[in-house]
C-alpha cells in the first residue's frame, strides 16, 4: 500500500472512490497513473498528488475516480 494513501482517504472518499483494504492496492495503482507515474515511486507520487490537489483538487480526484473505472 502507498504511504500516503491515509491521507488521501477523505478525499477520494468524498469524490466517491471507496478505499477499502482489499481495494488499496487498486487505488495506489490509480493514483500513480492519474499523475503518470509508475507504481513503486511513492515519494515522487505523493509530491505530484500535493502539487496536482494544491492546483487543481477536483480535476485530480476525477482523474483518480477516471482510472479507477478503467482499471
Amino acid at each position: 500500500m502507498s504511504c500516503y494513501l491515509r491521507h488521501l482517504q477523505e478525499a477520494l472518499e468524498g469524490a466517491g472512490v471507496e478505499v477499502t483494504k482489499e481495494n488499496r492496492k487498486e487505488v495506489d495503482m490509480a493514483v500513480h497513473r492519474a499523475v503518470g507515474l509508475d507504481h513503486k515511486h511513492c515519494p515522487s507520487a505523493w509530491k505530484e498528488v500535493k502539487r496536482r490537489m494544491a492546483e487543481d483538487r477536483e480535476a485530480f480526484l476525477a482523474d483518480v475516480k477516471r482510472e479507477m473505472a478503467r482499471g
